[in-house]
């Protein structure tokens, strides 16, 4: 305990007096925990106190300087309260300490581009999204006029809010380039192909008055890394994400926790895979393309529905799924559009294995629509599938690219809390 009866924090400079240099290196010990027991915190994988310790390798006593220096930072809350879901761990059969994310926290900006419109939010600890502000535009062909609008939107909620902000992440539905954070290939938004769009958001960033980094990638990578941490990806080593949104197919792949994004940010192009040789002409040049066969605009076209200008692509697709589900031109859409995808995913399969794939966007839909037909394709079409199958789930988070967005801005405090928070 230090003068004043709490336990020591593991940021401080002087050490109790009877400890010497047993204290010291508890100390140092724990300001080398300080991340991980965020992170574990932050993913809920350290409800409580000795969930904390045992995962960390640490004393009880370590463990509990951690969890009251990140209670001090105000990132975490530590309940000591009896009772409730904590849970027991403590000495002679004492409930443990509850953790959880400081609801009051710090926040991060989050901003979403796609062909419909942007979205920003804050997004604290454990994904929880604060606030949000949508905003349904006619996206130019200018990329910073539109990052400095969905800027704009993110700094009058931060203001309104009045929290602190560790930084600001941008989803964007292109392949973004490494170390540049070029967009390569922003087909659905009609900005020039390599617009350098790290550097216009980091610009917009610091103009609107907000600290700490701006980062930039992918809608899908990041919807992947929202739902490996909180979502339905939590605990799989190798998650394979497939997702349609307003428009296009995107992909990603989740290994050991980390993001796969190849030698230069560019891997898992999966909308790129060829599905139908004799299908729809695509962006890239190709034919038959998974992203021209299994998205919105794919399956209102299959469904002889002529798109209106009121909601989003994705919208439309969503509500004709919801409303005429029997309907037999949509009952078709639906079987059509699930065998491409089948397809798509059957090949992923054999190419990397993983050992879970989880959907989102209108192909999340579609899995609701018809799941065994869908397992059915995978099963048939894949080696791996056909000795055992794999699990391919919904993704559960509701705006899980904003909430990934979030995560890059979250990095480096989830990295070094003190030196981040200093």
């Amino acid at each position: 305990m230090n003068g004043n009866g709490a336990p020591p924090r593991v940021g401080d400079v002087t050490t109790p007096s009877a400890s010497g240099t047993a204290a010291r290196t508890r100390l140092e010990r724990g300001r080398g925990a300080l991340g991980p027991a965020l992170e574990l915190v932050h993913t809920g994988r350290a409800p409580t106190r000795a969930v904390l310790t045992a995962e960390l390798g640490v004393t009880r006593a370590t463990a509990g300087a951690v969890a009251a220096e990140l209670e001090a930072l105000g990132l975490i809350r530590v309940d000591s309260r009896p009772g409730g879901a904590g849970g027991t761990g403590g000495a002679q059969g004492r409930p443990s300490h509850r953790l959880s994310v400081a609801e009051d926290g710090p926040v991060a900006l989050a901003a979403q581009v796609h062909s419909d419109g942007f979205r920003a939010a804050l997004v604290g600890l454990g994904g929880r999204i604060v606030a949000t502000a949508p905003g349904k535009v006619t996206v130019s062909a200018d990329p910073a006029q539109v990052l400095g609008a969905v800027v704009e939107a993110g700094a009058e909620l931060l203001a309104r809010s009045g929290r602190r902000c560790v930084g600001a992440g941008l989803a964007v539905p292109s392949a973004v380039a490494e170390p540049d954070g070029t967009a390569l290939n922003p087909l659905h938004l009609a900005w020039p192909a390599g617009s350098p769009v790290r550097a216009i958001f980091a610009e917009c960033v610091k103009a609107a008055g907000i600290d700490g980094p701006a980062l930039t990638g992918n809608d899908v990578n990041l919807a992947a890394l929202a739902e490996h941490r909180h979502g339905a990806g939590r605990s799989a080593q190798h998650l394979l994400c497939v997702a349609t949104g307003h428009r296009g197919v995107g992909g990603a792949l989740v290994l050991d926790g980390r993001l796969h994004s190849g030698s230069s940010g560019l891997a898992l192009e999966v909308g790129h895979l060829t599905v139908n040789p004799e299908g729809r002409a695509c962006h890239c040049g190709g034919r038959g393309c998974l992203d021209v066969e299994a998205d919105p605009l794919a399956f209102l076209t299959a469904a002889g529905r002529s798109p209106g200008p009121e909601v989003s692509l994705l919208q439309q697709a969503r509500d004709l799924l919801r409303d005429e589900p029997t309907e037999p031109a949509v009952r078709a859409a639906t079987e059509e559009l699930i065998d491409r995808l089948g397809l798509g995913l059957a090949g992923l399969v054999n190419i990397l294995n993983p050992d879970r794939i989880i959907l989102g966007g209108l192909h999340r839909e579609l899995l609701h629509a018809d799941p065994d037909r869908l397992r059915a394709v995978v099963a048939d079409r894949s080696l791996w599938g056909r000795s055992g199958g794999v699990p391919i789930l919904p993704c559960t988070l509701d705006h899980n690219s904003l909430v990934g967005a979030a995560e890059l801005a979250w990095q480096p405090v989830l990295d070094d809390p003190l030196g981040a928070l200093a």
